[in-house]
């Protein structure tokens, strides 16, 4: 499954991506490949659409590397559905969540953004 075909199931015709949709983008492509080539596959995807809409620097590749290992930690055979997943684990909606791992300033980091930088909390 490529990235495109993942954002296309996600956001249908509207073409919106809010962070909901980039958790159910991340829990299908984890479904699909397993957490550690979803890592490639979401921050390629997300680094390549960011660069086309002409915003490379709202990739974040600690971002979306902790997002794939937060889902996939949480994830589980009960989880028959995404909305199944997301009503055993509501807190996958706040985007806040990265901050119980990380302090603030260590995400601001030209390191953070570009590299793989470990939880510091």
């Amino acid at each position: 499954m490529t990235f495109d075909e993942l954002f296309a199931a996600v956001t249908g015709s509207s073409g919106r991506f809010a962070h909901r949709d980039h958790v159910h983008l991340t829990w299908l492509a984890i479904r699909a490949v397993g957490p550690a080539a979803a890592v490639d596959l979401v921050s390629d995807g997300i680094r390549r659409t960011a660069r086309y809409a002409g915003q490379p620097r709202k990739y974040h590749a600690t971002m979306s590397r902790a997002w794939v290992e937060l889902i996939a930690a949480r994830m589980s055979q009960a989880d028959a559905t995404f909305d199944d997943f997301v009503a055993r684990h509501p807190e996958v909606l706040d985007k806040r969540l990265l901050n119980t791992l990380y302090r603030p300033g260590t995400l601001a980091t030209e390191a953070a953004r570009t590299g793989w930088v470990p939880p510091d909390l």
